[in-house]
């Protein structure tokens, strides 16, 4: 019963927000254009302020466990050829395509697993994620401006070149919030240090205005996307899409998590080729068990693909998310790995 409140307290939050916006738009508090335009703030300054502030705050990269970063981005683009498969054969609608596939292989690792990971794993689960972050948030976003292009397209028989489809990867807002995170962590990393150990020049400390406001911005990334999410959500939409609704949400909760996690449990019980302990299971779990990202709605409403259908990804997977989430922390608990 505590791991399902844990997965329920976890989840809620994300629900009631999405409600929240659904009613100030449904009692015309919020007109659709507000939203439209909060989306556009979202993707392009506060979500990349996110990540920056979350690349910029890992203390080192010298202790990373180069395993599981290399077993998480092989799970990831293993999810991406899978699924890729997979809508192929079974979604007709082009527009569809794209926003199914970044469903099976890119979850809410920013705002949803880091926090998750640190509720299950305490501050070394979340030092462990937030390495995983700075690896696999450009991975999502790298592959999902390749999903939501490549079907396009194939639709009206024109194909973009390798060098468009690099220019939208590097104008990736949430990509280059990253970078500047790596760049600004590497510029620290070889900084001189006061004899206390403190850093003789640091954003937080010689440049605490710069830092703060991105941070601010940073804060309200999370819960503005939600309340967005919700004021452009449509119940009435569920039944034209349930069989995609269905097929990416239980891609996206159930079987990339079993799979992922699953081998990672066999493969470092059984086989000599990686040994995890409990302390990388919680990270795991935030990587692959959250639903999918807030931003993979408002990334495909940019680029042209069925933004309905994604806004209906991230609250269906949100909710399933309760479950699933309790069962895998269950699991794990049952068999000594949390």
């Amino acid at each position: 019963m505590d791991t399902f409140l844990f997965a329920l307290n976890a989840i809620m939050p994300i629900i009631l927000l999405i409600l929240f916006g659904y009613l100030l738009k449904r009692k015309g508090f919020l007109d659709e254009g507000w939203f439209k335009k909060g989306n556009k703030l979202i993707f392009r300054v506060c979500l990349p302020s996110m990540l920056f502030i979350n690349v910029y705050n890992i203390e080192s990269f010298t202790d990373i466990n180069w395993s599981v970063v290399i077993y998480s981005e092989i799970a990831i683009f293993v999810a991406f050829f899978i699924g890729l498969a997979v809508v192929k054969l079974t979604v007709p609608d082009h527009r569809q395509k794209g926003v199914i596939l970044q469903c099976v292989f890119r979850s809410n690792f920013a705002i949803i697993g880091l926090p998750l990971a640190e509720s299950l794993g305490g501050p070394e689960g979340r030092g462990i994620a937030a390495v995983l972050s700075a690896f696999s948030i450009p991975t999502f976003n790298i592959l999902a401006v390749i999903a939501l292009t490549m079907f396009l397209d194939s639709e009206d028989g024109h194909k973009e070149s390798l060098k468009d489809v690099l220019l939208k990867i590097v104008k990736n807002p949430l990509i280059i919030g990253v970078a500047c995170g790596l760049i600004v962590l590497a510029i620290r990393s070889i900084m001189p240090v006061n004899a206390d150990g403190s850093l003789v020049f640091s954003l937080s400390g010689s440049l605490k205005f710069f830092y703060d406001a991105v941070n601010n911005l940073s804060k309200i990334s999370s819960p503005l996307a939600l309340v967005i999410l919700g004021g452009l959500f449509d119940f009435a939409a569920v039944k034209g899409m349930l069989n995609q609704i269905i097929l990416g949400t239980v891609a996206r909760v159930v079987a990339v998590p079993l799979a992922a996690i699953g081998f990672a449990v066999i493969l470092s019980r059984y086989t000599d080729l990686i040994s995890f302990d409990a302390t990388v299971y919680p990270a795991l779990v935030a990587l692959f068990g959250s639903p999918v990202a807030v931003s993979s709605a408002i990334m495909a409403q940019e680029m042209d693909n069925d933004g309905v259908l994604a806004g209906q990804l991230v609250v269906w997977t949100s909710i399933m998310s309760i479950f699933t989430t309790f069962l895998a922390v269950f699991l794990l608990r049952a068999i000594g790995l949390l």
